[in-house]
């Protein structure tokens, strides 16, 4: 990416998926959800293209941004404080004048870019990676670049390929390639019908639980800046707004589009279940290998605190512990925060305790996403199930 004919800017959207995660998201963006004791959303895509040698990066918002503003400041943790390119954060609102109707909130990914197209016309670089924050993955997008070029691509998509059953499928958009790697067609949102009729996965009907293997997007896209702001320019002038609808899905016939396999560990959050289930797969050494290693470092806002206390009666077996925590009872299976404090006698298991929550003596908590500053008195008891976690909202007090 050093090169000066084959460099990469930069573009993240911060807010693409408030909507699946509403509870997490009523004050804040998708990017500024805390994550894994100490991180938040962004900062994945955002080290990532750091640690790739993306020098200008532009975070486009939306709404309730004041926490990702804080958490990002002037990029100096990622290296991106810099007097030419570095981070710099875009403004929410389309652009009536690139076409559009009004100049409210966009609508979708091409109204976004619509409304930044100067800053996209400004970066000298020669190509473009968008990606939103709903993915945790440790990814080199040097290769991904070494990928588009070398077949030659339009676009290039990058993608996970798992096995899910048909109800998570519903969030995801499937992606359906050949044997070349080209994209052929595009599922957005899926029933179990449109699945069998596409993919031929025998044997379940509309509503079960039956898994499937399938490609699905990672909403992370490589292209040329000339081809952008070519597409961005028609589709403002046909009303045209969703990148994923009006570009991937129906041009995927008439354009080069191919799909990149992430091979490494990814998660992709698109309900309170699977950002809980993220969480705790993190707890797994060989995944927290896979997206943490000194290589290629994920990089977070910096606060200094203390390290973690341990009282003479705790346990902790199996937990994420951050810095500043103050555990005088028993936790198990937990992601614990910063400043988080568990009182004597209490029991936490199977939770995501999010920064400076208090945990009453000899409370009882299992199964429970809580937010920050959240504070259970003594003697309380939550519970959820595995499928099922019980959220408790940001500063609330039980």
């Amino acid at each position: 990416m050093a090169s000066k004919n084959r460099s990469v800017a930069g573009i993240i959207f911060a807010n693409m998926h408030d909507s699946t995660i509403t509870d997490l998201t009523k004050l804040r963006t998708t990017g500024s959800v805390p994550f894994c004791g100490k991180y938040r959303l962004i900062d994945f895509p955002l080290s990532n293209m750091a640690n790739s040698g993306v020098s200008s990066v532009g975070v486009i918002t939306k709404s309730n941004y004041q926490s990702l503003l804080d958490h990002l400041g002037a990029g100096g943790e990622w290296d991106l404080s810099r007097k030419t390119g570095g981070l710099l954060l875009l403004p929410p609102f389309g652009n009536a004048a690139d076409g559009y109707a009004s100049g409210g909130l966009y609508r979708g990914r091409l109204e976004a870019l619509a409304n930044v197209i100067r800053f996209i016309e400004r970066v000298p670089d020669e190509y473009i990676i968008m990606c939103d924050c709903d993915v945790v993955t440790n990814i080199d997008f040097k290769e991904v670049l070494k990928y588009h070029i070398k077949k030659g691509a339009d676009i290039t998509a990058v993608y996970g390929r798992g096995s899910y059953n048909h109800d998570e499928l519903r969030t995801k958009t499937v992606l359906n390639i050949n044997q070349d790697e080209l994209i052929y067609d595009v599922l957005i949102r899926p029933s179990a019908t449109q699945l069998l009729s596409k993919t031929g996965t025998g044997g379940a009907t509309e509503g079960e639980n039956t898994r499937a293997d399938a490609n699905v997007s990672l909403n992370m896209f490589l292209m040329s800046k000339e081809l952008l702001l070519s597409l961005v320019k028609e589709c403002a002038s046909r009303n045209l707004y969703n990148f994923e609808v009006d570009i991937i899905q129906h041009r995927c016939k008439e354009m080069k589009i191919f799909g990149y396999k992430c091979e490494g560990y990814y998660s992709q959050i698109d309900s309170i279940l699977s950002y809980f289930r993220a969480n705790m797969e993190l707890m797994d050494a060989r995944k927290r290998a896979a997206v943490f290693n000194a290589d290629d470092p994920i990089y977070t806002k910096i606060r200094d605190e203390a390290p973690a206390r341990y009282g003479l009666d705790a346990c902790v077996t199996n937990s994420l512990i951050a810095d500043g925590c103050i555990i005088e009872g028993m936790v198990e299976n937990c992601v614990l925060f910063r400043g988080v404090k568990v009182g004597k006698h209490a029991v936490v298991r199977n939770s995501i305790i999010m920064q400076d929550a208090i945990i009453g003596e000899k409370c009882e908590v299992n199964y429970v996403i809580a937010d920050k500053n959240v504070t259970l008195g003594s003697y309380r008891t939550l519970e959820g199930t595995e499928n099922y976690p019980v959220f408790v909202d940001k500063g609330a007090r039980v």
